[in-house]
This record gives structure tokens, sequence and C-alpha cells, in this order.
């Protein structure tokens, strides 16, 4: 079937799929995109490629469609078209737990109902979601001081096990018997996400699947394994959904579909660029380090059991990277330690960062060293593991014991590998290049904090741009995508997404915008708010934003949601309160967000004002349709934290090349989070709503100019205090 069949077919079934909804009312932006969709999957060369034959063709469209555009049915349907068609499958990736929910759970299930050809769908999740059951089977029968279970907790709770009161342990105890004996009788699915009550990480986690301890198909209870029943699923299935998280982290590890050979759909798109930073930085431990000896002790024994011969430098390899991470923490605080102990007021961990990237002298060759010892010790573990797996292959009588051995190895060994890749990224020294330029540095920086009785030293890094990093990883593979959000252009451009996400400049990248459906200056009104006090002087800005603040408050009759920008805005916010206003104000974190979200309905649906207090995360992602949320309220402009340390060295490696930081990326930054807080705004086509925003650098400068356009054409009223 030609290209044009394949992208003509797949319109006919969207239009299919439109009409056969009661109600439904085509929408010309929706239809615009699924062309665009239909049209950019048929053109996309999927599967392997001969030697010597021309480059695949790759074909990539970068849609914005605005909310209420209905971009899900937009993209799935031709998706999922094309991939019958041309039988392959389709990979959805989204941001948020809410939207895989919505289409798992909603969107693809009503599809399957009305596409013409069957296809089935699954979810995809990360191993460490599901249960191992030989841990869970371990720690419910011979208790948490035996050896074996002792790996499976961190080394970081050794002292809280210790201090634990008998009657926890026991409680923990009978906590794991009762999961033990849901899976047994078929109450539970072994999925951490279904259980009724999700448990904290810190119990979570010694009974959680990882790869690094799984034998695989050579397990004794493989064929009754969860995580292997869900991948059996989605073998099955024509369509998987699965996060950016995850995605990117098991890029070339076989558990999705492979990216040349597939249709790729990124929702929420906007997220990416800090996914894939967040995917690709790394951290060490430079205090703790029992588990170096721990680790060394069961490797040198399984080895010794296995016969391995390259278990031979091991004990050397342990001591010296025991040594050399000792001689780091040393260096550290010989080097940092005034600047780390000075900032005890400071919100989480003291930090400090290495300026442009270059780490003193003194750090480069214990780290060298580090890498070296790491390198070598990794290189033992994966023959102990070789030898373990085809022993349990030849000796499946005795693959209970030693799957227990593998385990015993491997649940430690991801923190080697940690060790190993952030050493590798701080050694990682910006040159020069021959036009005199430098390369882009990592961000590198050091945290201190107090744990208990450990005083913790942890050297960090990160790679730095985004799109460089997506480049390589991701793009280098994939032939065919769509990357979809209502908020990808910035300042009225695509160009600052295509830089964050890697894509500028590519030949095979198209983009295109397609507006929202609503009347937003008939439905909404923007109030700019212009107090007296400037922003950035935030003692006098919050006094005074807070008191206007309050004053609207006292006018709002249905739902509202304000939206702050620190903790500390938001107490002083809660602070002075008024009395009657206190009992139908929410407070994020005051309860779980289900429970909250369910009280501020109950209240408005019987007829009384309710108002939610959030920050960031409430500014994405929540559907407040109608009276939910006819009032907006955003305290100040959402720029990010300025002591981000990854923010800041890019900043800085802006201005050493010439650039202007806050122009390139602070405001394309904050123009699209904006964007998103007032999309919290008209949710439907009869929504009637006010935004109020108090910070008057929205009007009062260029900047502010820039992300107006990037917002909704509300009808704009200025305000001054």
């Amino acid at each position: 079937m030609s290209q044009e069949k394949w992208a003509a077919l797949a319109l006919e079934s969207f239009d299919s799929v439109v009409a056969s909804i009661p109600g439904f009312r085509s929408r010309d932006g929706q239809r615009r995109m699924a062309d665009q969709v239909a049209r950019t999957f048929a053109q996309t060369q999927l599967g392997k490629i001969e030697e010597g034959a021309p480059e695949p063709k790759k074909s990539i469209a970068v849609v914005q469609a605005g909310t209420g555009v209905g971009k899900s049915l937009a993209y799935s349907v031709p998706a999922i078209s094309t991939a019958l068609a041309r039988g392959t499958r389709v990979l959805i990736s989204t941001a948020t737990v809410a939207l895989q929910e919505q289409l798992v759970n909603k969107d693809l299930p009503a599809l399957a109902q009305k596409m013409p050809v069957p296809f089935k769908f699954a979810l995809a999740k990360g191993r460490g979601r599901f249960v191992c059951k030989l841990k869970l089977e371990r720690l419910s029968s011979t208790g948490e001081h035996s050896e074996e279970a002792d790996d499976l907790f961190a080394e970081e709770e050794a002292a809280q096990r210790k201090a634990r009161p008998p009657a926890e342990k026991e409680a923990r105890m009978q906590f794991y018997a009762s999961m033990a004996d849901a899976l047994a009788t078929g109450e539970w699915n072994g999925d951490r996400d279904s259980l009724k009550t999700p448990p904290e990480p810190e119990a979570w986690s010694p009974v959680a699947a990882e790869g690094s301890s799984c034998t695989g198909k050579h397990c004794p209870v493989f064929s009754s394994c969860t995580y292997y029943e869900r991948r059996k699923d989605m073998v099955a299935a024509q369509v998987i959904v699965a996060n950016h998280d995850l995605l990117l982290s098991s890029l070339g590890a076989r558990l999705l579909p492979e990216l040349d050979n597939c249709l790729l759909v990124l929702d929420e798109a906007h997220h990416l660029p800090q996914t894939a930073l967040s995917q690709f930085a790394c951290e060490m431990d430079l205090s703790r380090l029992q588990w170096i000896d721990k680790l060394t002790s069961r490797a040198l024994r399984v080895g010794q059991l296995m016969e391995v011969e390259d278990i031979a430098e091991l004990p050397g390899h342990s001591a010296g990277l025991r040594q050399h991470l000792t001689d780091l923490a040393r260096l550290v605080m010989d080097i940092y330690g005034d600047a780390l102990k000075g900032q005890k007021d400071s919100w989480g961990p003291a930090r400090v960062r290495a300026p442009r990237g270059v780490l003193p002298e003194p750090l480069i060759n214990p780290l060298a060293q580090v890498m070296h010892h790491a390198s070598g010790f990794l290189d033992a573990l994966r023959a102990i593991s070789k030898a373990l797996r085809a022993e349990i292959k030849d000796k499946p009588e005795e693959a209970q014991r030693l799957s227990a051995l593998y385990a015993q190895v491997g649940t430690l060994a991801p923190r080697l590998e940690s060790v190993h890749d952030t050493a590798q990224l701080l050694s990682q020294q910006p040159e020069m290049q021959a036009d005199g330029s430098a390369h882009v540095p990592n961000a590198k920086w050091f945290t201190l904090e107090i744990d208990g009785d450990y005083i913790v030293v942890k050297a960090h890094a990160s790679p730095i741009l985004p799109g460089a990093t997506l480049r390589h990883h991701l793009w280098s593979q994939v032939r065919g995508a769509v990357l979809t959000s209502a908020t990808l252009t910035s300042c009225g451009g695509f160009d600052f997404f295509l830089r964050e996400a890697g894509l500028h400049g590519d030949a095979s990248v198209q983009t295109l915008e397609v507006a929202s459906p609503f009347d937003y200056a008939a439905q909404g009104t923007l109030v700019a708010h212009q107090t007296q006090a400037d922003p950035r002087e935030a003692q006098a800005f919050t006094a005074e934003m807070v008191d206007a603040l309050l004053n609207d408050l006292a006018l709002v009759q249905a739902g509202a949601l304000v939206l702050f920008t620190s903790r500390e805005q938001m107490r002083q916010a809660v602070d002075a309160l008024p009395s009657h206003m206190r009992s139908y104000v929410l407070v994020q974190n005051a309860m779980p967000r289900t429970m909250l979200l369910a009280d501020h309905r109950s209240r408005v649906e019987s007829g009384l004002p309710s108002i939610i207090f959030g920050m960031q995360s409430f500014g994405e992602g929540l559907d407040l349709p109608g009276a939910l949320c006819e009032s907006l309220f955003i305290t100040k402009l959402p720029f990010a934290p300025p002591d981000d340390p990854v923010g800041e060295s890019r900043a800085e490696w802006l201005r050493t090349s010439g650039r202007n930081p806050f122009n390139e990326l602070v405001v394309p930054a904050t123009a699209i989070r904006l964007a998103q807080w007032v999309g919290r705004a008209i949710r439907t086509e009869e929504d009637q709503a006010h935004v109020y925003c108090y910070d008057k650098r929205l009007v009062a400068t260029s900047y502010g100019a820039q992300l107006l356009k990037g917002l909704p054409p509300f009808t704009l009223a200025k305000r001054t205090a």
C-alpha cells in the first residue's frame, strides 16, 4: 500500500469514528491535527535497513493543540489505523499518571469499540512497580534479620532498623505476610498501584522487582511472575501506553517496542526535555560505604562457588574503590566544607557547585581511580552473573538457591553502576575546540546533609542541554513520531521547544499549531493587578500580594484555584486567612490529592465556595471545568528556582558564550509554565472564568509582553493597587 493510501485510510478511520460518537461535534482543528498525524506516520520508513542502503526516511510532527481540540482522539485514531495497516505498533508516552489512566481506562476502550479493525492495548510500567515473589517469600517467611533478607534493605535504613521497637518489626513482617497471602489467593495481582493503600517506599523497596536481581526465565517462579505476565500482555498488544521516564530509562532494553519499527506518540511533550535531564543525571554517596564491603563479600563467596576466575582482582578493586571514595569525601570537605557548613538555614541539603563544570585539580585523580576500580568491579559482577545464569539453566532443581545468590549480588549492583556513571560525568572536563569555544560542560555539584547519625556528602553530575542528550539517545533511534501538547510554543514560536527537545534544524520535523476552539475573549478575563512593591523584593511583595489576594478571594462564590511559587508564600497566605474563610480553603498536602479534589467538588456542587491553595503540581494536569474553577489566581510569575544547579550551570555557559540566558532560557521556559497554569481556567466551551495575576511584570516589562503573547487571548483588564 502506498503512503498516500495509508494516510487516506487513516483519515477515513478518524472521520468514521467521529461520526459514530453521539452528539460529538466535528472540530476543524482536530481534523487538521488528525490529517497531520496520518501523513506523518504514512511517510515514515520503518524496519531494518540493509547495509549500504540510503538513510531511512524519518518523519516527525510537533503539534501544539490548544485546550479543547481533543488531541487524544486526533492522534490515536490515525496512529492506530496506520499501525494496523502497516503491521506495526503504536507507542504512546505521557508525562502524568492521570493521562495514562485516562487513555487506558477510558479513551482506548471506547475507541476499540468503534474502530473498524479490532486492536489490543496495554499499559507499560517499570519493573519496580511490581512485586518480586522470591523477595516477598523470603521476607514473609524468614524475617528481616536473616542474612539473605539483609541485602534487600538499603544501607541507609540500617540504623533505623536496629532502633525499631519489636512491635514495629512485627508489624512489618505481618504486612509482608498479608501481601503474600493476598498474592497467593488472587486477591492482589502483584501491582503496587492496585493495592488499596499503596505502601511507603521504605516498605515497598525490599520486595520490588528490579532488573539487577532478576534471573528472568531462569527464576523458579518465572511462570507466575507478575511482571512477566504483564510483559505478555504488552507483546500481544498493538498499542502500548508508557511514560516519558520509562521510555528514556528503557532505551536499548527491549522492554518497549523498537523505536525504528513502531509509531511513537509523545503526549504532554513539553515535559520531555526536563525528563531527559532528570533521567541522565546521577549521584554517588561519598560517606556511607559499608555496602561496598557487603557487595564484595557476597561477590567473592558466590564467585568462588561458581568457580569464576575473574574475581581474582575483586578485593583490590573493592579496597581501591572504598579508599578513593573516602579520599574524595575528605577532599570535598577540605575544598568546599566552609561553603557547605555555612548553609545551615537552607531548604534541603547544603549545596555547592563547581563553576563552569571545572573541578579543582585535587579531585581529578581520585575520580579517575574511582572510575577505574568501579569498572573492574562491574566486570567481575558481570562474570558472576553470567556463571550463575548458566548454572541455573543447567541445574533447574537448584534454581531457588541460585536465584537467591543472584539477588544477593544483584541488589547492590545498581549502587556500583551509579558510582561509575557519576565519576564518569564528573571526570569530563570542558575542553577548548579548534575555534576557541568551549565544549558544553556538565553540571557538577556536591551536597552535605545530616541523616540521623550520618553526615552525608554526595557528588552529583548532570548534562545541561536536554536537546543534545535527546538527539544522542532518543532521536537517533526514532523513525516516526508525533509530539503534542497544549503548550509547545513559547513567546509565539516553536523554536525554544525544538531546541530543548533536540529537534531544531532537523529536516524531518514539521510543526503545526492548532488553536483552541474556545472564544477566550468572551469566556475569560485576565486581571493584571499591579502592586506597588517589586515582585523581586519578596517580603514587601508577598505582604502586598496577600492583602490583594484576600480581597479578591472574599468575592469567590464557587470554585477557585490559587497557585503559589513557594511554600513560604503559601504559608503566609494561609496564616493571613480570616477565620470565616478557613473552612473553605483546601491546602495542598494537608490531605491526599484525590481526597482534596473530592472535597472541592462536593462543596461546589452543594453551592458552597471552595478554594484550593496549590503549587507547581496543581498548575498542570488539573481538570476543573465549569464552576469548579471560575476564578484562577496566579500569585507570581512562575520563574524556575534561581538556585537549581543545572539551570545555574547552563546560564553560566550561555553567558560565557556571549548569550543572554534570561532571554534565551528563562523567559521561554516561564512562558510555557505560565501557559500551563492559565490553562486551568477554561476547560470547556461553556466555561466562564476570571484569571488574576498579581505580578506587575506581566504588563510592565518587555518580556511580560512576550509572556502575554503565549497566553490565550483573554480580555485584558489592568488594575493598580
